[in-house]
């Protein structure tokens, strides 16, 4: 499984960016696709999450009602929208593949999102 994550970039606070997950190798119907983050000096931390099976989605509190994920299962391709940015949302963002929501067996390689004004 392979995962190109895009999509990163400079942004002022209060404003919104989408990042892209697209997959290869393996078919995404099947693959739980979720985004982790890791800031300058902190640890990573899983920021959210969706599902193969339902489509059930999951979220890390401090991003709740600001960041969207959604699947596009025909264009191997994962989404995250976020809204609102905030300074300290600034990170290297990966996307990461597994069997479920529970694990993170492929990652791709990060996108780097600065919230700065």
């Amino acid at each position: 499984v392979q995962l190109q994550a895009s999509g990163g970039g400079l942004v002022q606070p209060g404003d919104s960016l989408r990042l892209s997950c697209e997959v290869s190798g393996f078919k995404m119907d099947y693959l739980a696709i979720g985004w982790f983050r890791q800031a300058p000096g902190k640890e990573r931390e899983g920021v959210s999450c969706i599902s193969a099976t339902d489509g059930s989605t999951y979220y890390e509190d401090s991003v709740k009602g600001r960041f969207t994920i959604s699947r596009d299962n025909a264009k191997s391709t994962v989404y995250l929208q976020m809204n609102n940015l905030k300074p300290e949302d600034t990170a290297i963002y990966y996307c990461t593949a597994g069997a479920s929501c529970r694990e993170a067996e492929w990652w791709g390689q990060g996108t780097l999102v600065t919230v700065s004004s």
